[in-house]
This record gives C-alpha cells, sequence and structure tokens, in this order.
C-alpha cells in the first residue's frame, strides 16, 4: 500500500478535506503513520481497526494521541459504532464476506447521514480480486467460507500449488474465481445491489486499488486525473 501514498492517497486526502478517516487494517503500521502525519497537519482523525498490528500501537500514540484511535478488533464488529467518517482505507481481511459487508455497514452509515465517505480498497487485482483469503477464519461464517489451506500460489493458475508460491504462509481459498470469491467480486456484487449513486474507478498495478465515490461528474473526472498522473 505505501507506493500508493504520495501519488494517489495524499493527493485524493487533499482533494476531499477529510477531516475523519477509518482506516481497517494497519499491519507494520506503514500508512498508518502517513496517515497520522496527515491529521495533525490538518486537524483530522484517524481511527484505526485491527484485531493484531504488527508495531508500536502505544509509541504511535504517544507521538499523536489527538489524532489516534486504536480499535483492537474485527471490522464488522467495530464500524458500525463508528459513523460520520468521510474516507475509509479498507485492507484487512481480503475475501468476500469481509469485504461485502464492510461496505454494507459504510453504505448504512451513509443513508443515515447523506454523504457517502470517499472508500478506497487495496488488492482489487491478483492475487486476491477473485480468490478469498482468510486471517481469521474462525470469524467467517462457515457459509461464507471457500475451502482453504495454507499454501502459495501462482499467477494464471486456479489451484494452490504444493511448495513455494505467493503468500505460502496464508489462508488462501482452493480456488480461484467463482461466486462471492475475492475483494474485486465482493464490490462488484455491492454496487450491483446497492441503493446509492456510486462510481468506482481502479488503479490495475501493485494488487490493484479500487476508489469508490458518490456518482458525479466532477468527482469522477477529479479522481481520473489523479490515478492518471499517478502513473502506477
Amino acid at each position: 500500500m505505501l507506493v500508493f501514498w504520495e501519488k494517489v492517497i495524499l493527493p485524493l486526502l487533499n482533494w476531499a478535506g477529510a477531516k475523519k478517516i477509518v482506516e481497517i487494517g494497519s499491519e507494520f503500521g506503514g500508512n498508518t503513520y502517513n496517515f497520522l502525519h496527515y491529521c495533525s497537519a490538518t486537524n483530522g482523525e484517524l481511527f484505526v481497526i485491527d484485531p493484531a498490528p504488527q508495531y508500536d500501537v502505544h509509541g504511535y500514540k504517544r507521538m499523536y494521541h489527538k489524532q489516534f484511535h486504536m480499535i483492537l478488533d474485527y471490522s464488522l464488529e467495530m464500524l458500525p459504532h463508528l459513523n460520520g467518517y468521510d474516507f475509509v482505507l479498507i485492507d484487512g481481511d481480503h475475501n468476500w464476506y469481509t469485504v461485502y459487508n464492510e461496505l454494507k455497514i459504510i453504505e448504512s452509515m451513509a443513508m443515515k447521514t447523506g454523504k457517502f465517505p470517499l472508500v478506497l480498497l487495496h488488492d482489487t487485482q491478483w492475487p486476491y480480486g477473485r480468490r478469498d483469503m482468510y486471517y481469521f477464519p474462525e470469524s467467517i461464517p462457515p457459509a461464507f467460507t471457500i475451502p482453504y489451506a495454507q499454501k502459495g500460489m501462482e499467477q494464471g493458475r486456479s489451484e494452490l500449488v504444493e511448495s513455494g508460491g505467493v503468500n505460502w504462509m496464508l489462508n488462501n481459498a482452493i480456488y480461484e474465481n467463482g461466486e462471492r470469491n475475492g475483494v474485486l467480486t465482493a464490490i462488484e456484487d455491492f454496487l450491483q445491489h446497492t441503493r446509492l449513486h456510486l462510481s468506482f474507478h481502479q488503479l490495475h498495478s501493485h494488487s490493484g486499488l479500487g476508489i469508490i465515490t458518490t456518482k458525479n461528474r466532477y468527482s469522477d473526472e477529479q479522481i481520473k486525473t489523479i490515478l492518471s498522473a499517478s502513473q502506477l
């Protein structure tokens, strides 16, 4: 995700005038630090939802105590308790069930407030655009869990490889494509059923970055300009 910061995420934050940001999935804290630096300069707030961050949360809190709110839990449990946010980065559990329902919760908030936030989603392309991955399989209802294994992936191959491969240590769905499988599929299903008028834009490099925003000519043109200028 860090590759998108300077040329895409920061310009979008500035364009949106974002003040209340939600980051779902922070892992090693690289973009979290960038968000906090932005919030410090703009008097904004960052709400991070991650059950298992891999960085010094207390150190971040000492540096950015007014801007930083850490929520150590699953997104689907805690996101319904937040409201009024204007920018969301979804980069947590990369599976259909989680992403689809994160978007439905954001939609519900927007229906109440009358404003849909600018939403960014990582991993809209290979390997997880059309394949589920489960950080915490026990948190996903069995009816929405595709059979998975801790095996790696090769691009252009649906089945998992027996040894090596990309992300071999993670719980990856045993096949690619099909219904309710992957991040991009979740986005497409959400957009098909939402009652809101929304636009979707994509960058296809670096595992893919999707952007969902309220549909109007001005916002579409501004986002296309930012993505075109990024050359990513």
